[in-house]
């Protein structure tokens, strides 16, 4: 496939975090396109600044872009990833055991938790956008976060290792972002989402930054926002959060 070429990848031992290097990377001049894995990490993060525990034997990858695509639209990355990180973990489970998108960019298997994403951007000095998809998935170990019930692929029956489920993310990604194509093609990644998420239509706790809301979980806009139908009956547009289901 073309939009493979596109694409390089450095493997380490161990890094402090890949996100972390990759930025590196981006600041030392290395061009977009650039995966970074390592089978350690000495300093992984999880979103809104919360650590992620690195035991061997998962995966921690990172995805370095260069101007992926208009400002403005590279807030729907976490969806490309999501999709992409699904359709991996999918990939490596045996037949019957189902693997869901949690809002915004979770994997959840069987209901438990098993993919991190988190996304960075930082400006460059010579006016280049550098853009990092953190990918993390429990291949063969599930550390407890505390906030959610978590497994691993391998407790769920998956056999592939770290090197061969990163195989498949390789190819996700790649079709993923061919897809969303510097953001003209958000509506087919929306919809790719749509298809593969949990809980759309079920009842919701949001826990936002300054309290919760409740209600029903109606779907995403086009902008990967969640809808919520509160209590009262009204429609909320939610942007960050951490969602519990029930």
């Amino acid at each position: 496939m073309a939009e493979l070429d596109r694409f390089r990848h450095h493997a380490f031992e161990e890094v402090s975090s890949t996100n972390a290097t990759a930025l590196a990377a981006a600041r030392d001049g290395e061009e977009g396109g650039l995966w970074i894995t390592a089978r350690r990490q000495t300093a992984g993060r999880g979103r809104r600044g919360r650590s992620w525990s690195s035991a061997e034997g998962n995966l921690y990858s990172s995805l370095m872009l260069i101007d992926p695509g208009p400002i403005a639209l590279l807030h729907s990355l976490p969806l490309v990833a999501a999709v992409a990180a699904q359709q991996a973990v999918s990939a490596a489970l045996p037949y019957g055991v189902e693997a869901r998108v949690k809002w915004p960019n979770d994997i959840l298997i069987e209901g438990r938790k098993a993919v991190g994403i988190l996304l960075e951007s930082e400006g460059l000095p010579d006016g280049r956008r550098a853009v990092v998809i953190g990918i993390g998935i429990n291949v063969a170990e599930a550390p407890d976060h505390g906030l959610y019930p978590i497994t691993s692929i391998r407790e769920m029956g998956g056999t592939l290792s770290a090197d061969e489920v990163f195989a498949h993310l390789f190819r996700a990604m790649a079709e993923g972002l061919a897809l969303w194509d510097e953001g003209r093609g958000l509506a087919r990644i929306v919809a790719a989402w749509r298809q593969r998420a949990a809980g759309i239509g079920g009842r919701i706790t949001v826990n936002l930054p300054n309290g919760s809301l409740s209600g029903v979980f109606e779907d995403i806009d086009e902008a990967g926002q969640l809808i919520l139908r509160d209590e009262g009956g009204q429609r909320r547009l939610i942007s960050v959060g951490d969602v519990f289901f029930g």
